[in-house]
């Protein structure tokens, strides 16, 4: 299979000293599914920025379809407009990446920038105009719509500029259930269609449908593992440990119920759990115990 990104042992620091990534090692094929796992802070979007060519790392190399990705590579103009035209990155926040006047100008800003004729770019922003159903709204200004609507307008802006590659941060953040439901569909699209996913995100309960393998960044910035979605979940041990799931444990009687959870990105305990992994059953003594995740916001 064709290598994509080959990252070998890549660190990242920022200027006070703060590790983010350590000793990363990871290659990824195309056409592949890959998720990115993790707690706050483990560095997952980090990684996201390196793969984009948004960061570089601080030790160790990032290799992107065979050629080192460096800061030098980008500063050349051909050279960085063919990366652009083969990765796409669509940050957690939408609005953090839409800066035109209107949707229109949005979507045609990357074709036009990467040097596309001005027909075959507006070719390209009707065709995603269509294809996420903004015909009506073409005319409004981005930082007006609502937040599913500016997801929409940032995949479409990506799209128009049709790279092989797609990354991440968190998609299914902030939206209603309907507008999840579409990204997913659009996401098991985009992977039929030959696409290379890349997902950062905290979703276990849909990890099935947005990626083949999981790659888990554990607290201390490292690689903690790898492997298939099924294999990945099933490791209870590994989720706890890396602060993806945590336990409550309930005493009825002397029967003591343990559960394990999911933690949802920005909620806190008492609010709404997934139930990521089966219920556990056990007579232990009385008591009431309760596991609780550490807060911190992702590097």
């Amino acid at each position: 299979m064709t290598v994509v990104f080959e990252l070998t042992d890549v660190s990242f620091s920022y200027g006070a000293g703060v590790t983010a990534l350590a000793g990363v090692d990871l290659t990824i094929h195309q056409g592949e599914r890959v998720a990115l796992l993790g707690a706050n802070g483990s560095g997952k979007s980090t990684l996201l920025h390196m793969l984009s060519g948004l960061a570089q790392p601080t030790g160790g190399e990032v290799r992107a379809f065979g050629a080192l990705l460096t800061a030098q590579l980008l500063r050349d103009e051909a050279q960085a407009q063919a990366f652009r035209r083969r990765v796409g990155i669509v940050f957690q926040n939408a609005d953090a990446q839409l800066f035109s006047p209107t949707v229109r100008d949005e979507i045609a800003f990357g074709p036009l920038h990467l040097g596309l004729g001005q027909g075959e770019a507006q070719q390209r922003v009707d065709d995603m105009l269509r294809l996420f159903g903004l015909e009506a709204l073409a005319g409004r200004a981005p930082y007006k719509l609502s937040g599913g609507e500016q997801k929409k307008v940032a995949l479409a802006a990506v799209l128009a500029i049709d790279p092989d590659v797609l990354l991440f941060d968190e998609p299914m953040g902030g939206l209603d259930p309907r507008t999840r439901q579409w990204l997913l569909e659009f996401l098991e699209a985009l992977h039929v269609a030959g696409k290379t996913l890349i997902v950062a995100t905290h979703e276990l309960a849909e990890l099935e449908r947005l990626a083949d393998r999981v790659v888990i960044l554990g607290e201390d910035h490292r690689l903690a593992a790898a492997g298939p979605v099924g294999e990945m979940l099933g490791d209870r041990a590994l989720l706890l440990n890396v602060n993806l799931i945590h336990e409550h444990t309930h005493v009825h009687g002397d029967l003591v119920h343990t559960h394990a959870h999911a933690h949802p990105p920005g909620h806190e305990h008492g609010t709404e759990h997934d139930h990521a992994l089966p219920h556990e059953h056990a007579h232990k003594a009385h008591g009431h115990q309760h596991a609780h995740p550490h807060d911190g916001t992702d590097a």
